[in-house]
């Protein structure tokens, strides 16, 4: 079995500006390098299209505070050196890496671990599985910066990836194994695990 802590991951998640397809207004990502969560990067962006009432009132982020942001292109080779990893994670990550896929038109989309899929699988007794009621449930914001908000990139990824480590390490003997966490081997109980995909 191979300690899931030998993979270095990027901790991501996106906002946007609630057009259809949507565009970037912010994003974050979290390194989790060596099994310990890193400091966070994230970015403002200043969408080709305007950022849609709807979406403002989810993630408070407004026209005015990306008015001067740079555009997407400016970022893009940083953004892609901070995913440059051999796993990413994020909470129903074929969002966050639709997104990312649109606006890095060549990235080579790496190993992705969804925690809403990892949830459902290893927590099979909760009343939901969106990222705020995991995250009351199981105190993942406990200790958190108080400038940090629920809906904005930074504090998302965050609570993402407090809750992979608390999914990969509530085992009571061991932590998960990458095998586990991949589905190739049986779950604690003794049954096949559903796909991560």
């Amino acid at each position: 079995m191979t300690d899931w802590t030998t993979l270095r991951y990027a901790v991501v998640d996106v906002e946007g500006n609630g057009q259809q397809p949507p565009d970037l207004v912010e994003l974050a990502v979290v390194p989790i390098i060596d099994g310990e969560i890193q400091a966070p990067t994230s970015w403002l962006v200043k969408p080709a299209h305007p950022i849609t009432y709807f979406a403002s009132r989810i993630h408070g982020i407004t026209a005015q505070d990306v008015a001067d942001m740079p555009a997407f292109e400016v970022i893009a080779e940083e953004v892609r050196a901070s995913l440059a990893v051999p796993a990413l994670i994020a909470h129903n990550a074929h969002v966050d890496v639709g997104v990312l896929k649109r606006h890095l038109l060549t990235w080579d989309v790496p190993e992705v671990f969804d925690t809403l899929k990892l949830a459902k699988r290893l927590l099979p007794n909760q009343p939901g599985y969106k990222l705020g009621m995991l995250v009351r449930a199981l105190k993942l914001d406990d200790g958190l910066p108080d400038d940090l908000t629920p809906h904005r990139a930074t504090y998302d990824a965050l609570v993402t990836a407090r809750l992979f480590v608390h999914l990969v390490s509530m085992a009571e003997n061991a932590p998960l194994s990458l095998e586990q966490l991949r589905g190739n081997t049986p779950n604690r109980d003794g049954h096949e695990p559903s796909s991560l995909f």
